[in-house]
This record gives C-alpha cells, sequence and structure tokens, in this order.
C-alpha cells in the first residue's frame, strides 16, 4: 500500500477499500489518507477505523468524515476521538452524533464541544447529554443550549445544571423551562435564578415553583413575582410565602394576591407588616397581662355595669 500514488489510492473502488486489511490501513500515509475518495472512507471497515492511527484520523479529509456511517463513527476509539480536529466535529452528521457513546462524549474536548454546531447538540442523546461534564457544559454556545430538546434538558443532571452560565440560562426557552425537574430547579443557584427571563418564570409549572428553596424565592426579583401565573402562586407552600420580602408582596398581581389561601396570605402579610394581616382577616392574639376574656371585651374593668376607676 505505501508504494500505491494518491492517484492510485483515489482510484481505489468501495470494494477494494472494504477488502483492506487492518494491517494495510495501519500503514497508509497521511498523503494516501488524504487522498481516499469520499466512497473509499465511507468503505472503510469499522476494525479499521478503530485502527487509523491519530495522525491519520486527524489527516481526513471533513468530506470524508461527513460521509462516515454511523457504525463507522461509534467505533472510534476515545483516543482517536481527543484527536479530531473542529472542522472535523463540525463534519459529524446528526446521524453520526446520536451514534456517539457515552464514553466516546465524555472525551470530547471543550473546543470540540464548541465547534458542535445546533442541529449536533440537538441530536445528543439523552443519555449522552446526561454524561456531559460540567467543563462540556459550561462550554456550550448559547445557540446550542437554546437548541436542546425539552427532553434533553430534562436530562441534565443537577450538577450540571448549577454549571449553568446566566447566559445559557437566559437562552433556554420556556417550554425548555418548563422541562427542568423539580431537582434541577431546586439546584440552581440564586444568580441563575434572577437570571431567568419573565416569560421563562410564568412558564413554570405548580411543581418547579413548589420546589424552589426559601432562599431562590427570596431572590426571585419583583417583575419574576408578577410573572408568576395565579395557578403557580397558590401552590407556593406557606414557607415559601412566609420569606416573601414587602416588595414581592407588593409586586403579586392583583390575580396573584387573590390566589393566596387564607392562611398563607396571612402568613406572607405577617412577614411584610408585623403581624397586620392576622389583625384584618380576625385571628385572635392573646395580649400580655389578660386573657381571652379581656382580648374579647376589653378587659375585665370594663365590663358593663362594672365600677369604673
Amino acid at each position: 500500500m505505501v508504494g500505491l500514488t494518491t492517484d492510485q489510492i483515489t482510484a481505489l473502488t468501495s470494494g477494494v477499500v472494504a477488502a483492506l486489511t487492518t494491517t494495510q490501513v495501519t500503514k497508509l500515509t497521511t498523503d494516501q489518507v488524504v487522498a481516499l475518495s469520499t466512497a473509499g472512507a465511507a468503505s472503510l471497515t469499522t476494525a479499521n477505523v478503530a485502527v487509523l492511527t491519530t495522525t491519520q484520523v486527524a489527516a481526513m479529509q471533513t468530506e470524508d468524515v461527513a460521509a462516515f456511517k454511523t457504525s463507522q463513527v461509534a467505533a472510534l476509539t476515545t483516543t482517536q476521538v481527543v484527536v479530531l480536529t473542529t472542522d472535523q466535529v463540525a463534519a459529524i452528521t446528526t446521524a453520526g452524533v446520536a451514534a456517539l457513546s457515552t464514553t466516546q462524549v465524555t472525551k470530547l474536548t471543550t473546543d470540540q464541544v464548541v465547534a458542535l454546531g445546533t442541529s449536533q447538540t440537538g441530536a445528543l442523546r439523552t443519555a449522552n447529554v446526561a454524561v456531559l461534564t460540567t467543563t462540556q457544559v459550561a462550554a456550550l454556545e448559547t445557540d446550542d443550549v437554546a437548541a436542546l430538546k425539552t427532553s434533553q434538558v430534562a436530562a441534565l443532571t443537577t450538577t450540571q445544571v448549577a454549571k449553568l452560565t446566566t447566559d445559557q440560562v437566559v437562552a433556554l426557552g420556556t417550554s425548555q423551562t418548563a422541562a427542568l425537574t423539580t431537582t434541577s430547579v431546586a439546584a440552581l443557584t440564586t444568580t441563575q435564578v434572577v437570571a431567568m427571563e419573565t416569560s421563562d418564570i410564568a412558564a413554570l409549572k405548580t411543581a418547579q415553583v413548589a420546589a424552589l428553596t426559601t432562599t431562590q424565592v427570596v431572590a426571585l426579583t419583583t417583575d419574576q413575582v408578577t410573572a408568576l401565573t395565579s395557578g403557580v402562586i397558590a401552590a407556593l407552600t406557606t414557607t415559601q410565602v412566609t420569606k416573601l420580602t414587602t416588595d414581592q408582596v407588593v409586586a403579586l398581581s392583583t390575580g396573584g394576591a387573590a390566589a393566596l389561601d387564607h392562611s398563607e396570605r396571612g402568613g406572607a402579610d405577617h412577614h411584610a407588616s408585623g403581624g397586620d394581616a392576622n389583625r384584618r382577616c380576625g385571628c385572635v392574639q392573646d395580649q400580655p397581662g389578660g386573657g381571652p376574656d379581656d382580648h374579647a371585651s376589653g378587659g375585665a374593668d370594663h365590663r358593663p355595669g362594672a365600677p369604673q376607676a
């Protein structure tokens, strides 16, 4: 094989290329690898793909990589995956990306992750999304994040979600935000929560809002609070409601304020105004130095007919 000219290599038929032994393939020079026709590259057996040296892999033309069948992409070793150029990564078909194993995906460098196009990112299997390292997740471009399917977003681990940049959080669409699991919502940092757009906040499901930690609730901006739907507000826990700040209570929409049930609204207003809500809702407050009858009628000394001091 070494003695064949590049023109002769190019002229090899698909059948001939498919018949090459692994020993012959490993002896191809980089110029010969470059000379392989697209059809020839697509004819390499999976066994031959797996024995290509890293130098040979890096020498392959992008159109040859694009011609790889899914079985050939899946046959690449992790050592070979690491040396793929960014142009080669960008050339892998969406079917090829979907064929990558979880082991192969975890070996992608940050530059290779950046090289993935939106359609390629959207082609990643949920199992592969779940094994992305936090460094790889952080390397995803905002366009790629926006291209993630809801099933992929739901597959993100709490560790991955916590490492999303604020720009990536903003890039998430309403349907994607609504696809976050409750554990992922609870894992969001306060910085990430504050970065969420009001349209995404409005898209949160009741279970997701109920999963917010009290620290996250306190971090909500007034615009975000205003964006909460009535149904979502009604799902707030008593603990969450009592943590609302005065500005947040004021920011509640008319419908949102009405959605708070009697006990929860009382807790929120008590937190906001020092107990004034309990007076408004008629809750009994024991007064120091007096019993229930004193509280109810103004004190024993003021009963009708009692002597006045």
